[in-house]
Order: structure tokens, then C-alpha cells, then sequence
């Protein structure tokens, strides 16, 4: 283990990724599987810096104290005189000798003292290029915010003062040379400089450079290592590992509910089966058969290929869109097994130990997961990931594992679970039908089946939308998401068709056709909030969209403010919570678990949206608070 040079605490200069630029830091700590450092800044900004890339104070020589007295046009090489100097003056041959002595002196100093001169940069939005937020589109807007109020300061002994939205970093021995530039930026100098001066800039400029920020102009590839998080989500490694022991417990407590002729808060929890009943090998087969089959699909040669967004390196990932052809192809699968007599009631009755499978099966998947994960490339890693061993497992330590061109958490994210949704639901009304000798299915089975079903096709067709999701550009491909898509979509998902299996409900068309409009709004809602996103996102100059009024932020991304996103801050999340609510409703009122989903999945989305607020604030800052002045509800308009 090679020892490390630099100790915590210890005050040193480290280099500003992307520049040549070094700045004063100190040491937080240091990692000693990566030999990175974590240095904070006087800014308050935290970077993980390479050892080389950290260099003792004593390494650079401080400027004399003669120098500091000179007027700035005198050190920026200016010939105007000074009267205050006239008495005492030296020989003029000796004026030249010290003169000559000083540029020697300066010329000495800038090889090893760095300074930064900032100047305004203007940034457009480029290409498809969106970030790692679902949250909200972009465009321009004319009437742009203040900018000065937006940024944070911190101390650089500098020699000017320069206020800006976004800068340009660059060496002070580079600058010199830009006499044109050199010249616009003396518009903005502010005068009265002291020997410790104040550098105002953003924190968004920071973040772009933790995720790419302006390509050719703050850096080259591989040239920046990105600030992490610290903040550590779902209460942290405590937090992470109760949920990975709970949540499959709580699982298998609502399917055993849900089996109970009369269930009941009293009866809670019901009576459990014995470990040896709910394993059997053959089902964990047929489940393994399923998840081959949708990666065949997967790698079918249909469908177009498009681009995700862009990485912290620059690249971007291809992604095949056939989520809906495998979907198509998955129905005929199926259509022929029924018509060959294949009973699907075997599933309905192994449901537990389907249930049991896929959860194996996510476990298994995580732990390859987690292990592969240590010989990727630091640039691969996940920006949620943190270093601690529990809490990476569980959020996912690599972005995209992929193995070749199959991406392993995008399959994931649609493929198995979601079509395996719709599969669930359907052998739900199959033994509904069956086990209660009708001839047809009930007419609240047929709502719940219908409903979800086109929640699950309308999120296949516009497969294309998951690549701006949290899911895939934030949070890495771990237990989360693992047994959030292998297993919790499609058994708690499909809660309110298992309930209506063992539990008949007749529903009259009156109060059906005020569910279905209930239904259509949160669907509408849902649908048109995200199309518009996405048609802006794709392209912000389309005519059809001139109408939406804007935010324009500092890192070149636009906030709407108008349309479906002027109405409360996530109008999607709000039709999303109105169709699960359309779900519920024709299981009727006599017991809680068939809206347990609704429950769950406000909560849910309440606290992704507590996340998405989060980085959006630290991402748009100010123009994120104005917009927050423009919309002030979240999801419930007048609620909350």
C-alpha cells in the first residue's frame, strides 16, 4: 500500500481540474483503493484530486512585499507615471537596471504562482444534450435573471475583481497574449483591488465541471476528476440496509395478506410457510427462462438506435429502441402457449414462489453487480455511488454496466419487470375466471387490467424517454433498481388484480365510466406533460413550443415555466398519482391493501421529487428559485 504525502487538515495548493491553475486547498481525506485526495477549496467546492496534482505551499514563492504596492496599471505593464513616486527617484540608468530586475522577477514568479482572470462566457445548448435530471425542459427566456445575485464567493489572491455568469479559466501568462480579450474584460473590472481579492463564481459552473461541462473549452477527456457527493440518501448505510432487509420481507407479507379470505390489520402478520414451501427449483427455472427470452428480444437487430445523454467523459452511449417490438413479440409467445394448452394458472398458483425466484434472482444479479463494479473505470462510476460498501450494493456503484453492447440496467428498466407486469395480470384474470367459474372476467378486473396495460404499452412506445430519467443517468445498477424492477413492479404492481382473484367485486357501469374519465385525466395529464418535455428537449426552437414562456440558467439549460410545467412543478408525477389512484378504485372500499399501491407511490414520488429539488437547486441555483416563485407547487396544485 503505498503511504500517502499529504496529511488531513494540511493546508496545500491543488490544481483547478481542467487548467493549470492552483489554487490554495485543504486535505479532507484520502482514499487509499483509488490514492485520491478529497481537498475543499476556500469556496466551499470539495474535488478528489491525484497526488500529482497537489503540490506544499512551500513550492511557490509568494510574491515580495515592494511588489504589492504598485498601482494595477503599473502591474499590468502600464507606462503611466505615478506622481506620488517623483521625489527620490533613482538615475535613470538605474531605473532601467531595476526595472529590467522586476519583469526577470515577474517572469520568475508566473512559472510558479498561477493567478485566474475569469471572463464571461456564453454557452448554447447543443445538440440533444440534456442532463442527468427527469425533471425539467429547456428554452430561452428574454428576461434573464440578475445574474450577480447568483454566485458564491470565495478568496484568491488575485489581483482584480470580476463578477460574471459563467467563466472562462484560463493561466494570467495565456491571457497576456489575448490582447482583444484583455481589452473587453477591463469593462468589467471593479477597482479598489486589495492584496486578497474576491472571485465571484457560480455553483453551477461547478457542477458542469463535475459532468463535462463545455466540451473543448474548461478541459480535455479524462483530464477532470468530478466532485462527489457526500450526501448520503435514504438515511445512509443504516437506512440502505434495513430497506434491503425489509422490503423483501414486506413483499411477501402483502401477497400473504392478499391470499386471506377476510385480511385484516388484526390477523397482521399471517401465518408464514415454511422456507422449504416457498423454494422450488422448477419455478426458479421457468423464471430464468422469461428473463432469457426478453434478452433475446432485447438483442434483436429492429428498432432504431439513438444516442443517451452525454457522460462525464464526454461519450455517449447507444441505446436500441424495441422495447415495444419485444412486447409484440412476447404476446404472440404467450397467445401460442394458450392456444397449445400450456396453463397459465401455474403461475397464480406458485405466486410466492415466482415471488421468492425473482427476489434470488435480483440478489444474484446485484452481487455480480457489485463486484464487477470495482474493475471499472473511475469515469463509469455512478455520481450516487459513495465508497462505502452497503450503501454502493444497494444504490449501485457503475452507471451502465454493460456486457459488450447489452446494457444491463436499461434491459432491466422496461423489459422483464414491466412486461412481466401485464403477464401477471393477465393470468390474474385467467384465474379469476377459473377459480370463480365465470365465463367472462369481471368488469373490475377488466378496468385493472385495461388501465395498467396501457400505462405499461404507453411507456414501451415512448421507450426513448427513459434515457433522461434519474434511474438511468443518475443512480447507478444496483439492489435498488434490481429488485425494484425484477421484482417489485411486477408482484406489488399487479397487487390489485391478485386481490380481486380471492376477493370479487362487482362494479356498475355508472361508477365504471366515472373511473375510466378519472383514468383518462390522470393519463392525459401524465402523457402530455412528458411529450411536451421531451418535443422541447429534443428541440427547444420548435414553432409548435414558441408559445412557452422560459427560464434561461446559467449553465445554458432553460427552465419552463409555462404550458404543463407552469402548472405545479411535476405535473407528471400529479397524472401519474391520479391514474394509480383510477387503478385502485374498482377494487372497491373494504379493505386497504388493493390502495396500498397509492399510498406507496405518493410517497414515492414525493421523495424523488425531494431529490430531483435537490440537485436542481445546486444545478440552476438562482434561476431554479425564481422558478420556484413562478410555480410554487410541487405535484397537488394549492396543496402542496
Amino acid at each position: 500500500m503505498p503511504s500517502r504525502k499529504f496529511a488531513d487538515g494540511e493546508l496545500v495548493r491543488g490544481r483547478w481540474p481542467g487548467s493549470s491553475l492552483y489554487f490554495e486547498v485543504e486535505i479532507l481525506s484520502h482514499d487509499s483503493n483509488s490514492q485520491l485526495y478529497t481537498v475543499k477549496y476556500k469556496d466551499g467546492t470539495e474535488l478528489e484530486l491525484k497526488e500529482n496534482d497537489i503540490k506544499p505551499l512551500t513550492s511557490f514563492r509568494q510574491r515580495k512585499s515592494g511588489s504589492t504596492s504598485s498601482s494595477p496599471s503599473r502591474r499590468r505593464g502600464s507606462r503611466s507615471r505615478s506622481r506620488s513616486r517623483s521625489p527620490g527617484r533613482l538615475p535613470k540608468s538605474s531605473r532601467r537596471s531595476a526595472s529590467a530586475s522586476h519583469k526577470a522577477d515577474v517572469k520568475e514568479m508566473r512559472k510558479e504562482v498561477l493567478e485566474v482572470k475569469l471572463t464571461p462566457l456564453v454557452l448554447k445548448p447543443f445538440g440533444n444534450s440534456i442532463y442527468r435530471y427527469n425533471g425539467e425542459p429547456e428554452h430561452i427566456e428574454r428576461n434573464d435573471i440578475p445574474h450577480k445575485n447568483t454566485q458564491e464567493k470565495f478568496h484568491l489572491p488575485q489581483e482584480r475583481s470580476y463578477t460574471s455568469t459563467e467563466y472562462s479559466l484560463r493561466p494570467r501568462r495565456e491571457e497576456i497574449k489575448l490582447k482583444e480579450v484583455d481589452s473587453k474584460e477591463e469593462e468589467i473590472v471593479t477597482k479598489g483591488a486589495t492584496s486578497l481579492r474576491t472571485c465571484e463564481v457560480t455553483g453551477t459552473r461547478t457542477k458542469e465541471l463535475e459532468f463535462g461541462g463545455v466540451p473543448g473549452r474548461l478541459q480535455s477527456r479524462g483530464e477532470v476528476t468530478g466532485t462527489r457527493t457526500k450526501e448520503l440518501e435514504f438515511g445512509g448505510v443504516p437506512g440502505v440496509f434495513l430497506i434491503m432487509l425489509g422490503l423483501p420481507a414486506f413483499l411477501f407479507m402483502l401477497l400473504l395478506m392478499c391470499e386471506q379470505r377476510e385480511p385484516s390489520l388484526l390477523s397482521f402478520p399471517p401465518p408464514l410457510p415454511a422456507l422449504s414451501d416457498l423454494w422450488e427449483p422448477r419455478v426458479f427455472g421457468v423464471y430464468l427462462l422469461w428473463f432469457i427470452l426478453q434478452a433475446l428480444f432485447y438483442l434483436l437487430p429492429i428498432g432504431k438506435v439513438v444516442e443517451g445523454t452525454p457522460l462525464t467523459d464526454g461519450r455517449r452511449l447507444k441505446y436500441r429502441l424495441n422495447g415495444f417490438y419485444a412486447f409484440i413479440l412476447t404476446s404472440v409467445v404467450v397467445g401460442a402457449s394458450l392456444f397449445w394448452g400450456v396453463e397459465l394458472y401455474y403461475v397464480y398458483n406458485h405466486f410466492l414462489q415466482f415471488a421468492l425466484a425473482a427476489t434470488v434472482f435480483s440478489v444474484v444479479l446485484s452481487v455480480y453487480l457489485f463486484v464487477r463494479a470495482w474493475k471499472a473505470p473511475r469515469e463509469e462510476l455512478s455520481p450516487a455511488s459513495s465508497g462505502k460498501a452497503i450503501y454502493d450494493f444497494f444504490i449501485g456503484r457503475e452507471l451502465n454496466p454493460r456486457i459488450g453492447t447489452f446494457d444491463l440496467k436499461y434491459f432491466c428498466e422496461l423489459r422483464p419487470g414491466l412486461i412481466g407486469w401485464v403477464l401477471v395480470n393477465l393470468v390474474m384474470l385467467l384465474a379469476e375466471m377459473k377459480l370463480q367459474n365465470r365465463a367472462a372476467p369481471s368488469l373490475a378486473m377488466i378496468l385493472v387490467n385495461s388501465f395498467q396495460l396501457l400505462y405499461v404499452v404507453d411507456a414501451l412506445w415512448n421507450e426513448e424517454a427513459l434515457l433522461t430519467t434519474m434511474d438511468i443517468t443518475h443512480d447507478g445498477f444496483g439492489f435498488m433498481l434490481a429488485f425494484g424492477d425484477l421484482v417489485w413492479v411486477p408482484f406489488v404492481y399487479s397487487l390489485q388484480a391478485f386481490y380481486l382473484v380471492g376477493h370479487p367485486r362487482e362494479v356498475s357501469w355508472p361508477v365504471a365510466s366515472l373511473i375510466i374519465a378519472l383514468k383518462l385525466s390522470g393519463y392525459v395529464i401524465f402523457r402530455c406533460a412528458n411529450s411536451q418535455k421531451n418535443a422541447f428537449r429534443k428541440n427547444p426552437t420548435d414553432p409548435k413550443l414558441a408559445h412557452l414562456k422560459t427560464i434561461h440558467t446559467s449553465t445554458g439549460k432553460n427552465l419552463l415555466v409555462s404550458g404543463w410545467w407552469g402548472f405545479v412543478r411535476h405535473p407528471n408525477y400529479l397524472g401519474d398519482l391520479i391514474m394509480a389512484l383510477a387503478w385502485s378504485l374498482p377494487c372497491g372500499f373494504s379493505h386497504i391493501l388493493p390502495y396500498f399501491y397509492v399510498i406507496y407511490f405518493t410517497v414515492l414520488l414525493v421523495h424523488r421529487e425531494a431529490r430531483d429539488e435537490h440537485q436542481c437547486r445546486k444545478k440552476y441555483g438562482l434561476a431554479w428559485e425564481k422558478y420556484c416563485q413562478r410555480v410554487p407547487y410541487r405535484i397537488f396544485p394549492y396543496i402542496y
